[in-house]
């Protein structure tokens, strides 16, 4: 009797767990939909600015170390939601990521925080995001196993490299140059733009510039695109990390400005990413 009593309470609590798990996954549904709908109320303004804009792509959201992943249906234009899965790590709010899913058939995904629905600027920073998952669809891997400084990274297990990278920003000669790149790009000086380019491939070491021109074609792309939708929404454009001392983020600015100069020449770079980036490493005229 006593073994039929501890099986039944056993039962009822598995089943109390079971019902309350429900809730809750309906409960997280339902407080993001009407956010994760928006995502293609915003898209209808802003997918004339680019062709990358007119793909959708999976979004996780972060929230109790849990990832609540909602993908697109057949239609391309509603999420549902699709998966709900523990973080491998520790996910802060704030969060704005774009990274595969080992938990859901390693899709590329925009991860985020539930804020990020609070503001237009949001939905900016997802269509950011999302020019990442198309960046990593297109040709990331394949950029990255001919990066010399990717490879190092990798062969040490440093999976954090692009955010931690050792790069000489307080080196006054590097300073100095950059300035200049910048300058020569504010004021369209073709000339000045790949002789300070130039300059910069001399003065660094090649494993420095790999990385200057990976984080100026990666961030830089993104914003990019990012700036257009903010000033199609009527938001002010982000341009952080222009002043000095320079660091990681300068680079966003630097590449935003530099492929901004290079689609000029080149419009069609703009959709062949992967020629863009050599184009950017190789800095030739």
């Amino acid at each position: 009797m006593k073994t039929i009593l501890i099986s039944f309470l056993m039962v009822t609590s598995l089943s109390q767990m079971a019902i309350c798990q429900t809730a809750r996954l309906e409960e997280v549904q339902l407080k993001y939909n009407s956010g994760l709908q928006k995502i293609f109320e915003v898209q209808d303004k802003i997918k004339d600015i680019h062709p990358f804009l007119g793909k959708a792509f999976p979004i996780a959201i972060a929230e109790n170390d849990q990832f609540f992943v909602f993908d697109t249906d057949s239609s391309g234009k509603r999420y549902v939601f699709a998966k709900k899965a523990p973080t491998p790590m520790p996910v802060p709010k704030g969060v704005r990521a774009a990274f595969t899913l080992e938990c859901y058939k390693n899709k590329v995904a925009c991860v985020i925080s539930g804020e990020i629905f609070d503001s237009l600027e949001g939905y900016a920073t997802i269509f950011h995001e999302f020019m990442h998952c198309h960046q990593w669809e297109i040709c990331e891997p394949k950029l990255k196993q001919d990066l010399g400084v990717a490879q190092k990274a990798m062969s040490k297990k440093d999976y954090m490299w692009e955010i931690n990278y050792p790069f000489p920003y307080d080196n006054s000669e590097f300073t100095k140059i950059y300035s200049l790149f910048l300058k020569a790009l504010e004021e369209n000086n073709y000339d000045g733009i790949f002789k300070y380019r130039s300059q910069l491939k001399q003065i660094l070491s090649k494993d420095d510039f790999e990385y200057m021109v990976w984080q100026e074609w990666k961030e830089g792309f993104a914003r990019f695109i990012e700036n257009q939708i903010r000033g199609r929404l009527g938001l002010k454009e982000n341009h952080y990390g222009i002043e000095k001392p320079f660091h990681r983020i300068s680079f966003y600015e630097g590449g935003s400005r530099f492929i901004e100069f290079l689609s000029k020449q080149k419009p069609e770079s703009l959709v062949e990413i992967e020629k863009l980036f050599y184009e950017m490493l190789n800095g030739e005229q």
